[in-house]
């Protein structure tokens, strides 16, 4: 479902992100990216090719989560396109539970993110 308000969604997700450790903003393939020490870890998606729907897509450990997620909340995750395969999943930011987003940024960021930061 596409947020009836793309930009202050954006606007709240990027001060979310801009707000980790050693996090910048760069649009990649003509989008909002955020990355963490030069590694990507959220994507702002806004009605992608025409999929109808407004998405933060979020690095996650891989298949099993990707399928428990998926599983767990149909409604709020869905597959990636392009980047599914590679580990990652959309939260759908038609509704945002802004503290369930924050918690899935930071989850990403800090699969991301250099082990020095971690500590």
């Amino acid at each position: 479902m596409l947020s009836p308000d793309p930009d202050t969604v954006l606007t709240r997700l990027r001060a979310l992100a801009l707000a980790l450790p050693e996090t910048d903003e760069i649009v990649s393939h003509g989008i909002p990216a955020f990355r963490v020490a030069g590694k990507m870890f959220a994507y702002f998606r806004h009605n992608h090719h025409g999929d109808g729907r407004t998405v933060v897509c979020l690095k996650t450990t891989g298949r099993d989560e990707q399928e428990m997620l998926l599983e767990a909340d149909p409604d709020l995750f869905s597959w990636p396109a392009y980047i599914g395969g590679a580990g990652w999943i959309a939260m759908s930011l038609a509704d945002p539970d802004w503290p369930h987003v924050e918690a899935r940024l930071r989850t990403s960021w800090k699969l991301a993110a250099p082990r020095r930061l971690l500590r």
